[in-house]
């Protein structure tokens, strides 16, 4: 059987998407706006990835993660050791 998901979706040393989103944006010097114009979508986007809304279309949040030479994949999970 799997080991059960983790309690955490963002373990403490991995970057949100949101915080790389707003960060690699704010170091642009782009404002929520300009970056959705930039990616072809609205604010309301940008501002839900930056929130780390749960829910949200992948071919949209790789739309904007493209802008920054960026997209998600997958990735091995780390296992927490065995006792």
């Amino acid at each position: 059987m799997p080991d059960p998901l983790p309690s955490s979706p963002n373990p403490p040393d991995r970057e949100s998407i949101g915080a790389f989103v707003r960060t690699r944006r704010t170091a642009a010097g782009l404002t929520q706006r300009q970056l959705a114009d930039l990616v072809g979508s609205g604010t309301r986007l940008i501002s839900e990835i930056e929130r780390d809304k749960p829910t949200l279309r992948m071919d949209a949040v790789n739309r904007v993660l493209a802008a920054f030479g960026r997209q998600l994949g997958l990735a091995e999970l780390r296992r927490e050791e065995q006792p």
